[in-house]
């Protein structure tokens, strides 16, 4: 897997600014392959940061109701990054 298979998107919500400002934090869709090594070190190559943590979460999809009945949006992977202090990701300002 190449590192930019692995990091899909940033994640652009209030509470992904609240974490970027207050402590260091940025919030990715990962490849539900990767792992969390995989994961720091594609960060740290595709953005040149130093990154300190990552925690990693198994999102389930949404079972959501359709015209011909339920159905189910795909399950992902989310990657909260903890930069080290110093670096930024210039992905949240204006």
């Amino acid at each position: 897997m190449q590192m930019y298979d692995i990091i899909k998107r940033p994640i652009m919500t209030e509470r992904s600014f609240v974490l970027n400002e207050q402590r260091n934090q940025v919030a990715f869709e990962v490849d539900t392959r990767a792992n969390k090594i995989e994961i720091k070190n594609a960060v740290e190559k595709i953005f040149d940061v130093k990154v300190a943590n990552v925690n990693v979460m198994n999102m389930n999809g949404k079972v959501k109701r359709t015209r011909m009945g339920m159905g189910k949006r795909k399950d992902w992977k989310k990657a909260i990054v903890t930069l080290e202090a110093g670096s930024q990701i210039k992905i949240f300002e204006e």
